[in-house]
């Protein structure tokens, strides 16, 4: 099962994980109720490293990537993981 770069900060804040589409992802960390007022007086966190992704490999991967992304790729190390919006030539968002 897949694991996110989140998962271990997950496990020591005893979330209950569970299965979801492969990956092993929290699903409560105390009552809904406790976390729907964390989320309302404070913040709340939600792991989506999960969603989206894609793999570009080549020569010239991280000027495509440059090219077609909002955000900067040249920022990430390998192994490394950006959730961003990427665009057509012309700008508009690419939608799935």
């Amino acid at each position: 099962m897949k694991q996110t770069k989140l998962c271990s900060w997950h496990q020591r804040h005893n979330a209950r994980l569970i299965e979801f589409g492969g990956w092993l992802m929290p699903v409560q960390y105390s009552s809904i109720i406790e976390e729907y007022w964390a989320v309302r007086r404070k913040a709340g966190l939600f792991d989506i490293c999960h969603m989206g992704e894609i793999t570009v490999v080549g020569d010239q991967a991280e000027e495509f990537l440059q090219h077609v992304m909002t955000n900067d790729v040249s920022l990430l190390a390998p192994g490394d993981c950006l959730y961003s919006v990427m665009c057509y030539d012309h700008g508009v968002l690419l939608m799935t």
